[in-house]
């Protein structure tokens, strides 16, 4: 049986670590009290309860509490059925109890809510997360935003048996979502432009969404090294996504081969297995040798005709997920051949990005976020630059909150689906945490046929692969 007084011990610790993720921690609590006496009772280094220590530096100065940490790692394996213990008869470590309290603490807890945020505090919580990631036995960076998920794999963030519970479980899409908000919470609370100013300072920061977005707002605000900073770090989570979504698309199925193209005689196109099946008949027993009459050749031809794309972003502010991928992308496929490229942003004016289109970046670093949004206007122009509308796919990305009234850019919508363009309607496509539609535009437009594209990139992949080839 585990013994009582263990038991409460336990307990004690994750009341303390439940108080201080709420923000209820006082440092003269009776469960700072107690943690800290356990702790020395236990041989732990008062460190261990300290959340302004990063948990690198903690094992840095302390190498000896690493076996602490391993064990968590070694009792939570991703994918392991077994995760129910009986909490009556299973030994308690303690040692690891703190260790585990120590990580959620640092991720969760008082020094994440702090007024305002340092750059050194943000990237401490991001070594922290690392550290949560690794110890729970997830590869880096599958639970920092915009990570990749381990589907089917669950995380643990506490419960009754210490790391292996008997409690419900918090899945690694929960968590996840979590770090989202925290992660974009303290990067507004972070003096961007002091933090810029310092190349040291700036260099320690990632690259992020939420970054970004601030940095796209702020922009405006920035010059000297502040600028060129931000411009570095908008630059290469550009580049990292890019080299993301450039797999994805050229990894979907192409368009099907134009037989209306005869095929062209040259050897790399010759069809040998057809070649030799077609001319068994001259098959020669004698000599052993088959004599070929006709050579057949491969299809290889696509049709010649342009195809148009124009991508129209919403930049209000509320899409700046849908607004990044989808600028990518539109620069992934200006690079395609036969395929025409047009980008235009909007709020209440409108700005055509499209000298910019085969450069994200750049077209990132000329769109305005904030302000309300002016569909028709948009819609005006986009309407100005179709010239064979039946070649035509459309990208309309926003929220579909309409800065006047919702009717006119939904027949505006219309018109255009009925003059034979491809229509997408583009909400989220970030697939990570909360996202606001007009509801009454999400259920005109299905009326007619055109479902608010959501969730995963794929999706909008797949459909402009099948639309441009």
């Amino acid at each position: 049986m585990a013994d009582a007084e263990v038991l409460n011990q336990r307990q004690v610790l994750f009341w303390r670590l439940i108080a201080a993720t709420a923000g209820l921690a006082d440092p003269g609590s009776s469960f700072e009290t107690m943690a800290a006496a356990l702790a020395d009772q236990l041989n732990l280094p008062p460190a261990i309860l300290d959340p302004s220590i990063g948990v690198d530096v903690l094992l840095h100065r302390y190498p000896q509490l690493q076996p602490h940490f391993d064990s968590i790692r070694d009792e939570f394996q991703p994918g392991d059925e077994t995760l129910e213990t009986n909490p009556a008869t299973d030994p308690i470590d303690l040692h690891r109890t703190f260790a585990y309290s120590k990580l959620l603490l640092n991720v969760f807890g008082p020094n994440t809510r702090s007024p305002s945020c340092s750059a050194g505090q943000y990237n401490q919580w991001c070594e922290d997360v690392a550290a949560l990631e690794s110890y729970l036995g997830h590869s880096p960076g599958s639970l920092r935003p915009g990570g990749v998920s381990e589907a089917g794999n669950p995380v643990m963030a506490g419960s009754g048996a210490g790391v292996r519970g008997h409690l419900p479980q918090v899945d690694d899409r929960q968590l996840r979502d979590e770090l989202v908000a925290m992660e974009s919470d303290l990067i507004k609370r972070m003096d961007l432009r002091e933090v810029l100013k310092d190349d040291r300072l700036a260099a320690k920061l990632s690259p992020t969404l939420p970054l970004v977005e601030q940095l796209l707002r702020d922009k405006s605000n920035l010059s000297g090294p502040a600028l060129a900073n931000a411009r570095k770090l908008i630059r290469k989570y550009v580049d990292d996504l890019a080299a993301v979504l450039k797999k994805q698309v050229f990894s979907t199925k192409s368009g099907e081969i134009d037989r209306s193209v005869p095929p062209r005689r040259v050897f790399r196109n010759l069809d040998l297995k057809r070649t030799i099946w077609k001319n068994l008949p001259n098959y020669n027993p004698d000599d052993g040798r088959l004599y070929v009459d006709q050579l057949y050749y491969r299809q290889t031809a696509q049709k010649s005709l342009n195809k148009y794309l124009i991508v129209v972003v919403d930049q209000s502010g509320s899409m700046v997920a849908a607004m990044v991928q989808c600028a990518i992308l539109a620069s992934i496929f200006a690079t395609l051949p036969r395929v025409v490229v047009s980008l235009v942003a909007f709020d209440t004016s409108v700005v055509d990005l499209t000298p910019w289109a085969a450069d994200p970046f750049e077209s990132l670093m000329r769109t305005e976020l904030g302000g309300g949004n002016d569909g028709p206007l948009a819609m005006t122009y986009a309407r100005s630059l179709i010239t064979d509308p039946r070649r035509t796919t459309m990208v309309w990305i926003s929220d579909f909150f309409e800065f006047h009234n919702d009717r006119p850019l939904f027949e505006m919508i219309k018109t255009v689906k009925q003059s034979g363009v491809h229509f997408i309607p583009v909400g989220s496509v970030s697939g990570t945490g909360y996202f606001n539609i007009n509801e009454w535009f999400r259920k005109q437009l299905k009326s007619i046929g055109l479902p608010v594209l959501t969730g995963n990139i794929k999706k909008l992949i797949v459909e402009l692969k099948k639309q441009l080839n």
